[in-house]
């Protein structure tokens, strides 16, 4: 007798634990055998022309050849990432939308400013890339190092503005968190993401930057000048440039982003997905994107990538207490 998809199911259903995870293989190729069958939508969480949003189409561009379907781009910024981030976890767990997971949520599901669960409410499908952040300053202010930057911070607490892509976001956070360590008072001026943060430093509107590298053609350029950059090691294009551990700052921020879709996605085609983002992570395209931008390629499995949002969320816990992050988000 023909077992029917039907059938199926209910087995399932009924076994539950061990046995499911057991008998999921002919249940899921029969559900997956055709996905996908029309394109797909990839949620990303920042404006059209950012870092994340170009680096992210060109993983996507890469992916759809293994997938043998376009995967469309949507952006829908605002919020620090979190309105995609949110309408990614509330999308139906078919595999028709995926969509682009900034480690933030870990902050931000804890501070309230997003309501659901990091932990629970995603299907994790692979961590891709890192960020190369910066603190950037126009070529003509009179800062020429980071010294330079923290001593007039000190001589005037409270009177630099820097422009970051958001209230509690990962560059406000790690800039917060270098002031700390410095000892210094800034005056935070937050954008809806990284490109309108940047054009608000080349307008002269505010004295300096916290962003992702969307700083770096500006420096080659020479009409900005990189203080220090954020990462463990120096990058490979601005080797002249400190690192804040450098400085003598104790301070990372690398803030790598990853790959998901809502919880309950299909193992099957959670496998397929896995499979198509883990080539185009290490496609060539892929990898010039981000090497465009400085950005480090730190791919993880779903398993491992999981693992680390986990740990990151421990970790934010801490964070948030250490730097009053509430309070800080109180004010706007």
């Amino acid at each position: 007798m023909t077992t029917t998809i039907s059938n199926l199911k209910r087995r399932h259903l009924l076994l539950g634990g061990l046995g499911l995870a057991a008998t999921l293989s002919p249940l899921g190729r029969a559900l997956a055998a055709g996905y996908p069958e029309r394109p797909i939508t990839f949620i990303c969480p920042w404006p059209a022309g950012g870092t994340a949003d170009t680096t992210m189409r060109a993983l996507c561009a890469a992916a759809s050849k293994s997938l043998g379907q376009t995967i469309v781009v949507e952006n829908r910024a605002g919020a620090s990432g979190m309105l995609g981030v949110k309408a990614l976890a509330s999308a139906k767990p078919d595999g028709y939308t995926v969509g682009q997971i900034p480690i933030s949520v870990t902050r931000f599901s804890q501070l309230g400013s997003v309501q659901l669960d990091p932990l629970k409410d995603f299907s994790y499908i692979a961590r891709v890339s890192g960020q190369t952040f910066g603190i950037a300053v126009p070529a003509t202010a009179p800062w020429k190092t980071l010294k330079d930057f923290v001593a007039a911070a000190k001589a005037q607490p409270g009177k630099i503005t820097y422009a970051s892509a958001g209230v509690g976001g990962a560059t406000h956070v790690g800039m917060e968190e270098f002031a700390l360590a410095a000892g210094i008072e800034l005056n935070h001026i937050p954008f809806k993401g990284g490109s309108e943060a940047l054009q608000a430093l080349l307008g002269d509107h505010v004295d300096a930057l916290a962003d992702s590298s969307s700083w770096a053609p500006h420096v080659r350029s020479g009409k900005l000048r990189l203080l220090a950059t954020w990462g463990e090691q120096r990058t490979a294009e601005f080797k002249d440039v400190p690192t804040l551990k450098d400085a003598g700052y104790n301070v990372v921020v690398d803030a790598p982003n990853g790959i998901g879709a809502p919880k309950g996605l299909d193992p099957a085609v959670a496998a397929k997905l896995r499979e198509a983002f883990r080539v185009a992570a290490a496609s060539p395209e892929f990898a010039a994107a981000c090497a465009k931008i400085d950005a480090p390629l730190m791919y993880l499995d779903a398993a491992d990538y999981e693992k680390y949002v986990a740990a990151t969320y421990r970790k934010e816990t801490q964070l948030i207490e250490r730097l009053k992050l509430k309070e800080l988000i109180a004010k706007g």
